[in-house]
């Protein structure tokens, strides 16, 4: 196998030239369907033929595939350079192009949606085979879409109101730069960069580079929580007082295809059990003989030494390999992102931060941003987003409507990949270096876990209170307080982190985004629970659950293979495995 680089994408499979005449022509293509589309408006009535409706359908869904390849392509340069005002006026200009289109064939949604019948509905949809969820779902979002007319106006205000907040967020905070001196030495780093000093062995160094991210984000939290607090407002307006959503958060639920007892059960038992890994950071300060951790130092290495580096070549192929031995064909779906050159794993001042993969179309490989530095926080995220590009492709025989699995179940397939990965670095080292693994493993829970639950109460909380005309200092003291209880006298919080809310893109690009996290690791430990108890008799079941997709909701696609989402002890057995690990670590100790 050849060795592997870190390296740009290749989206040239997307788009070669998005200022050429041959990119013009295609979005008049595209538009040209689009009044093709339109031109069928007169036969939508409740005695539409079965073939006609059929028809509609696959029209669409040809619409949405070739819009998607060249937003896609924006979007994904934007990602790889969000200073560059080309990439940015063409995101702006395909997004205005995509709220146009989505305003042009909305008829045919607001007529399934609230316009048919109930019984026409339902004779549609029997012979809709792997589409009649995706078909059901709208019809449930019925009761929260406005009219046409006002449907419109929505989509097309979006494109200046909450996509250009969150634009704007994106576009000031990685321009940030971060003068630190450590060690007599004076550098100034990105935010990637910055973000291997917190889990430095060096308890100074940790405290330095946190210290500079906060105090950053600290100077700016006027204009961060001003967009915060438009943002949140606008979530508040839409959804809550003009579409008649319940709560903030049940927009997401439904959204996802969840029920909010799903959701409600899995944040009050992530709640309920602060103290498994308030234990944790206990025994970890024992471990680093101090009495006490700071917040600062949450990720710190347990042993005083440099922390072991993999070569990009080396991380690659310790994946590729994990996933191949767990299953052959889902191993060949990883290593194809790899061949085909659809990853973006370099450090550039600009490029967007942190991890994703996108899946295009169902045709399309997935293509996945890394930030890759050489840690093996690095690896496992490489584990993560390969994970998530195998959920696609195991699905890629669905429809674009269907092919991606609501939002709590696509984080499944990434923890899943990251579980194999650990079990595999275990298995190869020594006790004394499964200690430090372990604690890896269980920082990594934390980080998944915990954090994210409370991620979830914190929002609750702040939508909640600025609807109430909460300013940027009470939305900090908010933050506050929901830490204090997170970590009970675990460690020690400085007052500087009462702003590190402002640092969480999620809270701006997604609102409620973060269960999904909780949702997807707890879900894992489960999975990969019958697995080691089950073996290679188990690969199917998990194949079948990916393969999927979207197609059928999450409560009633893993009650087949009984696992009951809306029960708390379903969630509570997620904890059992995290406290079984704690357990093992707590006996390495002399």
């Amino acid at each position: 196998m050849r060795p592997f680089k870190l390296d740009k994408w290749d989206l040239s499979e997307l788009v070669t030239d998005p200022y050429s005449p041959a990119f013009t022509k295609r979005l008049e293509q595209i538009e040209s369907k689009v009044r093709k589309f339109e031109k069928n408006k007169d036969i939508l009535s409740a005695n539409i033929s079965e073939e006609n409706f059929f028809m509609l359908l696959h029209f669409l869904e040809e619409i949405i595939e070739k819009f998607s390849v060249v937003s896609g392509y924006a979007s994904l340069e934007y990602s790889s350079d969000t200073q560059s005002d080309k990439t940015t006026s063409l995101l702006t200009k395909m997004r205005k192009f995509g709220a146009e289109i989505d305003n042009r064939t909305l008829f045919f949604d607001q007529w399934w949606k609230k316009q048919l019948d109930e019984k026409n509905a339902q004779r549609l949809m029997q012979k809709t085979g792997e589409l009649h969820e995706f078909l059901r779902h709208k019809r449930t979002l019925a009761r929260y879409s406005l009219s046409e007319p006002e449907e419109k106006i929505i989509n097309t205000l979006d494109v200046t109101g909450h996509s250009a907040l969150v634009k704007l967020y994106d576009k000031i905070t990685n321009a940030f730069q971060f003068t630190v001196r450590i060690d007599g030495r004076t550098r100034t780093y990105t935010r990637e960069e910055l973000t291997q000093l917190v889990r430095s062995p060096k308890a100074k160094t940790r405290e330095v580079a946190y210290k500079a991210l906060l105090s950053q984000f600290d100077k700016n939290k006027g204009v961060l929580g001003e967009i915060y607090q438009n943002i949140v407002l606008n979530w508040k307006d839409e959804c809550i007082s003009i579409r008649g959503y319940s709560s903030p958060i049940s927009v997401r639920n439904i959204g996802n295809n969840i029920d909010n007892k799903t959701v409600e059960s899995l944040v009050s038992v992530c709640r309920r059990n602060s103290g498994v890994f308030q234990r944790f950071f206990l025994l970890k300060a024992r471990l680093m003989k101090i009495k006490k951790l700071r917040r600062y130092d949450l990720y710190s290495p347990i042993h005083k030494k440099e922390e072991k580096r993999y070569s990009y070549d080396k991380a690659v192929k310790t994946v590729l390999q994990t996933l191949h031995d767990f299953s052959p064909s889902l191993g060949e779906f990883a290593k194809r992102v790899f061949v085909e050159n659809h990853v973006d794993s370099q450090i550039r001042i600009g490029k967007r931060n942190g991890a994703f993969c996108s899946t295009i179309t169902p045709k399309i490989t997935p293509f996945v941003l890394l930030n890759f530095k050489g840690r093996t926080s690095d690896v496992f995220t490489m584990a993560h987003e390969l994970g998530h590009a195998i959920h696609s492709m195991a699905a890629s025989g669905k429809s674009i409507f269907i092919q991606e699995a609501p939002l709590p179940l696509a984080e499944t397939a990434s923890t899943f990949s990251e579980m194999l990965l650990f079990d595999k670095i275990l298995s190869q080292v020594s006790e004394k270096e499964q200690q430090s693994i372990l604690v890896e493993h269980i920082d990594d829970l934390y980080a998944t876990v915990g954090r994210q639950a409370y991620f979830t109460v914190f929002e609750v909380a702040a939508h909640q209170k600025i609807g109430e005309n909460a300013t940027v200092q009470d939305i900090s003291d908010e933050y506050m307080r929901i830490l204090k209880e997170q970590f009970g006298t675990s460690l020690t919080i400085s007052p500087d982190f009462a702003v590190e809310w402002t640092c969480i893109p999620h809270f701006f690009h997604s609102p409620f985004y973060c269960y999904s996290y909780s949702f997807g690791n707890l879900l894992s430990l489960s999975l990969f629970q019958r697995y080691i108890k089950e073996g290679m008799s188990f690969v199917p079941i998990y194949t079948q659950i990916l393969s999927a997709g979207g197609a059928v909701k999450p409560e009633e696609l893993l009650k087949k293979y009984n696992i009951d989402i809306t029960s708390e002890r379903f969630w509570q057995e997620g904890f059992d495995y995290i406290e079984n690990q704690i357990r093992r670590l707590d006996k390495t100790i002399d």
